[in-house]
């Protein structure tokens, strides 16, 4: 039985249109095979199956109506009959079989899309989507997210969180992002903080709720001195994150900053919020107010006018939970602790801090440059290390390769100093944005910058000689660095000195 269609369909527009569709229809059921069964392609093939095919489809169907209306019209215009619309009667074969086809075509595609829709919102909302699809611009995110304690936690959870209305947001300034990369006009790096980002308390204290904080807890560091013999440094802190019983809730701590009768407002001068020059604190249950201001650097009345007040949240503390980068004097001293660089090499730790000590275009040149720097240097100081243990050396320079790749992305000029870690305070400012001795109030009051408002120190020193606090009180920071007679550390900040290339 010859299947027999309207006339309008016969033109080259909507057997172009059909072709198109019929095609990409059986590439998208293809595809989904094997990615679903043979498990392949998933990045870059998402991509295709839900959002590149499905608008290749939507504009094949597209244009068999369109071929249809002007062949009508062309018709129309050789032969008028008088009639504005097109005349639609079942009992004509042609159209009862186009009708069949549209009804049958139309439900068969709405199945589809309904399928097709859900898979294409859950791959854009995928940790896939995010940190691989556009490769090289998102690698070194994506790297360090790998590495971070939220590495479970889907990109969407932070950067959307739940709601149409940020989806839609997200999508929308996602268009200009996928024009800036389609034609490679993008910064490097890639600026932070994020402008218009969801409020913490929609997408941080979902999980992390501030009434079940934990009122302290230890840090173990665990410090390599740049010596012959790589000297371990240990120092255990007591971290004041909370009051000293979980019953007191946030009355105290570094926590405070978010008790929920507490509001802290900030005014920073710079793009990236390190300079901090006023402050401003309200008790929400009295409403009182008090502001401080930075003594050395105050802020002019047109900056006052101008510049906005920040209500103080998670992220101005930790602004890097997923993707930190490490300076070289972290990086080094965790690989130095898990033998990935071997301590029995002398003075491994000051030529490793002196191989990351490079700023080269791309990683190859880099990697290239650190085993090269780690040779000479004991090519020249101890041959025969290079004779006996060629291997330690080769693994030393693994080691250092491997952590440098994990922080470290020249392509997108990306490293520890181009995004400031805001918690603690070795090597940027971090607490010191405000605690810093400085900001003082109309009442000569000033932010406390007490080493043991935040944390106490319980133990420090050498393994086999280490000095320990006694019962609830805290031992006076002993500066490991042995040339350091005068304690001249203690006439500036941890970052004056400390860049992240320092041992």
């Amino acid at each position: 039985m010859k299947l027999k269609l309207p006339p309008s369909t016969h033109n080259w527009t909507s057997l172009t249109g059909a072709m198109i569709a019929i095609v990409s229809l059986f590439m998208i059921i293809f595809l989904f095979v094997i990615s679903v069964f043979l498990g392949q392609g998933r990045t870059y093939l998402g991509l295709v199956i839900y959002i590149i095919l499905p608008s290749i489809l939507v504009f094949g169907l597209l244009l068999i109506p369109i071929g249809m209306y002007l062949k009508l019209k062309r018709d129309k215009g050789k032969e008028d009959t008088g009639e504005k619309w097109p005349l639609f009667n079942l009992n004509d074969e042609r159209q009862r079989n186009a009708s069949i086809i549209f009804i049958v075509g139309t439900t068969i595609f709405l199945f589809i899309s309904a399928i097709g829709s859900y898979q294409a919102y859950h791959f854009t909302e995928s940790v896939t989507f995010c940190g691989q699809l556009c490769h090289n611009v998102m690698k070194p995110e994506f790297t360090a997210y790998q590495y971070s304690p939220h590495a479970k936690v889907a990109c969407v959870e932070c950067h959307v969180g739940e709601g149409a209305s940020w989806y839609v947001k997200s999508k929308l300034s996602g268009l200009y992002q996928v024009y800036a990369v389609t034609i490679g006009k993008y910064p490097k790096p890639i600026p932070t903080p994020v402008k218009n980002l969801r409020p913490a308390r929609e997408t941080c204290e979902e999980c992390h709720w501030p009434e079940k904080f934990y009122p302290r807890t230890l840090v173990a560091e665990k410090h390599f001195l740049p010596d012959s013999a790589n000297t371990e440094w240990d120092i255990n802190l007591l971290m004041k994150i909370g009051p000293e019983h979980v019953a007191d809730s946030l009355k105290e701590g570094i926590h405070w900053h978010i008790n929920k009768n507490v509001k802290i407002e900030y005014i920073a001068t710079d793009k990236r919020r390190q300079v901090i020059p006023w402050v401003k604190y309200t008790n929400l249950k009295t409403g009182k107010e008090t502001i401080f201001e930075d003594t050395e650097n105050e802020l002019t009345k047109g900056q006052k006018d101008s510049l906005a007040a920040r209500t103080m949240d998670c992220m101005d503390c930790h602004n890097r939970p997923a993707h930190n980068y490490k300076p070289p004097s972290f990086f080094v001293n965790t690989a130095l602790a898990n033998n990935t660089i071997p301590k029995s090499l002398p003075f491994i730790k000051d030529v490793a801090m002196t191989a990351c000590d490079n700023k080269l275009s791309t990683t190859d040149s880099a990697m290239a440059f650190i085993e090269k720097t780690v040779f000479d240097y004991y090519k020249e100081n101890y041959p025969q290390i290079v004779e006996q243990k060629k291997e330690l050396i080769q693994k030393a320079v693994s080691g250092i390769q491997e952590q440098f790749k994990r922080n470290i992305f020249p392509e997108m000029r990306v490293r520890w100093d181009a995004y400031p870690n805001n918690i603690g305070h070795i090597e940027f400012m971090g607490c010191f944005r405000c605690h810093d001795g400085n900001h003082e109030n109309a009442d000569g009051d000033i932010i406390p910058n007490d080493c043991s408002t935040c944390h106490s120190i319980i133990s420090q020193g050498s393994p086999g000689n280490m000095e320990f606090s006694e019962l609830d009180k805290s031992l006076e920071f002993k500066h490991p660095d042995p040339d350091d007679t005068d304690e001249e550390w203690k006439d500036g900040t941890c970052s004056d000195c400390h860049t992240g290339l320092d041992p």
